[in-house]
């Protein structure tokens, strides 16, 4: 009997390609967009299919690391295999627990908003696979990266990945960046949410930013943008804190 919740898109169709090796991912967008990105195996992808710049991102981090959105654990994976204790956290119950079976040693339940009441203090966190949207927006941004920093050693490192949303040429999301303006809102702002079989995920917040409106965004927070590896319209960025 399938026990995952019918709002786990992301963590069944997770299970199924760990599971069946097939699978399928359909991301809805809130102006009725519809897309299926690169496919569940960039999810599992290992470190001989990645670019540099995810190269660049797990040398980065540094010590005690944890993983924001550790999804199945590609990224987590490796930095075990680097020799990083590593926690991961995540809110989708079925890929956190295809992450514990592919070996993450250490997987909780936890929204980025609550990393600071994670017990222990984390020497660096990552937020890898874009997943620097996960901030949401520009108004929560302070309060997410405030957590962060919160659930970090004074002297932590913040690996931030991310895509220029502005670096396309595609009409449809031109025509959205638009609509955001008249809304008030950072052209990279996406009202999102998951889909797989029958599974619908919650509607949600989902930013991606160019590197100079990052830069803008922490200003305000105890974090500072000190690197940046781009390659094309994605990017990772390296965080300290001031």
């Amino acid at each position: 009997m399938d026990d995952l919740p019918e709002s786990d898109a992301f963590g069944a169709m997770c299970r199924d390609y760990h599971e069946q090796g097939d699978a399928f991912e359909v991301i809805e967008r809130d102006d009725g967009f519809v897309d299926s990105p690169a496919g569940p195996e960039i999810y599992f992808s290992t470190p001989e299919q990645w670019d540099d710049r995810e190269h660049t991102a797990v040398e980065w981090a540094d010590g005690h690391v944890l993983d924001v959105g550790c999804g199945p654990g590609r990224h987590a994976l490796a930095l075990q295999e680097r020799g990083h204790d590593v926690t991961g956290i995540d809110l989708s119950p079925g890929a956190m627990a295809v992450a514990r079976d592919r070996g993450v040693g250490d997987v909780r339940r936890c929204d980025v908003a609550e990393a600071a009441d994670l017990d222990g203090q984390f020497d660096s966190a990552t937020m890898l696979g874009n997943n620097f949207g996960l901030v949401g927006n520009a108004e929560r941004a302070p309060e997410i990266l405030g957590a962060l920093a919160d659930a970090t050693t004074d002297d932590a490192t913040l690996v931030a990945e991310s895509l220029d949303p502005l670096d396309t040429d595609d009409q449809a999301h031109l025509d959205y960046h638009e609509r955001n303006h008249d809304r008030g809102w950072l052209p990279g702002r996406l009202r999102i949410r998951t889909r797989y079989r029958r599974y619908t995920g919650e509607w949600h917040d989902y930013l991606h930013v160019a590197p100079e409106t990052m830069r803008e965004l922490v200003a305000d927070t105890v974090w500072s943008v000190e690197d940046v590896d781009r390659e094309e319209a994605l990017y990772v960025a390296r965080l300290e804190k001031a």
